[in-house]
């Protein structure tokens, strides 16, 4: 299977429930991707070894994974050291999700990226600006990812739209492009692909619930205060 070219002009759901939250077990996280394989998905974005090795099984689409980390030494959160990329794979991860951002970071990015590529698996880039997906490409990167801008205090923004402007921008590195982040209604995902992607992930919009719920709940407050 060619996975980029499995994912070229895809959806990618994120099927990442809110951490402690009630669907915050594997067995529902691989319900939550089969249904979106069954809506259409051309992959999957899942946390956690635990919930890959639950999924991996139940789905034939390439699977971009990761895992998270809160640690207070450092911002970085997504798949911080190379025992992860490593665990990732042998969980059956056809992509591995990292941060490419610039910031103090446990263990440096060679190390992901090599743990990541010499086990065969694609690297997945998880970018805030373009010099982060210039040098993740100039690496060996494969994917780059818009997933981080907005999210770090470099990048953090009023508005709550995706960064466009990154997506078309990264399309210059000659790398299969993701836009990632904030593509929370059909209309965005379109205008993603329009602006240069070559696939969208969604996860917030699809498949947390908590979140969804509240966007709704929010709207009828604001009506009967109106």
């Amino acid at each position: 299977m060619d996975v980029l070219e499995s994912l070229r002009h895809g959806l990618v759901v994120s099927c990442q429930p809110v951490t402690g939250g009630p669907m915050d077990r594997p067995e529902i996280v691989a319900a939550m991707a089969q249904a979106a394989v069954a809506g259409g998905a051309a992959g999957l974005r899942i946390e956690g070894v635990a919930n890959l090795r639950a999924v991996r099984p139940m789905v034939s689409v390439p699977i971009i994974g990761l895992v998270k980390r809160d640690d207070p030494a450092t911002p970085v959160r997504i798949t911080p050291l190379a025992a992860d990329a490593r665990a990732l794979i042998g969980a059956g991860a056809d992509v591995v999700a990292y941060d490419a951002t610039d910031r103090p970071r446990p263990e440096p990015h060679g190390a992901i990226l090599d743990a990541i590529l010499s086990a065969n698996g694609l690297a997945m880039a998880d970018c805030a600006l373009f010099d982060d997906a210039a040098r993740a490409a100039e690496r060996g990167a494969q994917i780059l990812g818009t997933t981080l801008s907005g999210y770090t205090a470099q990048t953090v923004r009023d508005a709550d739209t995706p960064d466009f402007a990154l997506v078309t921008a990264l399309g210059a590195l000659d790398r299969f492009v993701m836009a990632e982040g904030r593509f929370n209604t059909p209309d965005l995902v379109a205008r993603a692909i329009r602006a240069g992607a070559d696939a969208v992930t969604v996860g917030s919009a699809l498949t947390r619930l908590e979140i969804t719920t509240g966007w709704f709940c929010d709207a009828l407050r604001q009506a009967a205060r109106e």
